[in-house]
């Protein structure tokens, strides 16, 4: 047999397995430890925790936006930059910057590609402000909002979350801060999806009936 014909085998067969985990009885979430209170209210909250320089985080980026254009209308989706290590904490200044502008929206995929297509490294100050200015935003503006208590105070926060909610690795979704899942616990961004509508049905059971 030749070399890349069965090495393309094993890849096969490696695919295989990793798409039949939670089908060999691996739970495709758990309970969350320590619950937290949403703060979204009356509408249920799910959370995605992620790294800009993640590559899963990355991938998983298409799957989460074909699935958000669909949301119930009493589902709020919400995004908390993860800072486990401080190696981690320029890319979440970089998101609550981006938010305070008001590019958010328009920029957060943009981001990504920069770092994981065009290996930009965004976490150097200069780069960061070149490549910020390449896309229209305003470096002294830009960096007035770096430097801003607001973003400071929410980066501060993030740390905060993600130690209260126990992230070890992302992306990891929350639903209603009960229940925790990921890919590598469904399998598959799409055995993903399928954990998160269905989380979500399960905490709308459990919250209390409006009167």
């Amino acid at each position: 047999m030749k070399l890349n014909k069965w090495l393309g085998l094993i890849g096969l067969t490696l695919a295989l397995a990793a798409g039949s985990v939670a089908a060999q009885g691996k739970p495709a979430f758990k309970p969350l430890a320590n619950p937290q209170a949403v703060e979204t209210g009356d509408k249920i909250e799910v959370i995605e925790f992620f790294w800009y320089g993640c590559s899963h985080c990355f991938d998983l980026e298409p799957f989460l936006k074909k699935w958000k254009a669909k949301l119930p209308k009493d589902v709020e989706f919400r995004i908390i930059p993860a800072v486990p290590t401080e190696r981690w904490m320029p890319n979440a200044r970089t998101f609550y910057t981006l938010e305070a502008m008001g590019l958010l929206e328009k920029l957060h995929g943009e981001v990504f590609d920069a770092i994981h297509i065009d290996r930009v490294n965004l976490n150097d100050e200069r780069i960061q402000l070149d490549w910020m200015a390449k896309k229209g935003v305003d470096r002294a503006k830009f960096t007035e909002a770096w430097k801003s208590f607001s973003v400071q105070s929410k980066t501060k926060r993030a740390i905060q979350q993600t130690q209260a909610y126990d992230i070890t690795g992302v992306p990891t979704l929350v639903v209603d801060g009960k229940y925790v899942t990921s890919v590598s616990m469904t399998g598959s961004p799409e055995g993903l999806m399928k954990t998160l509508d269905e989380l979500i049905v399960r905490a709308r059971a459990e919250r209390p009936k409006k009167k």
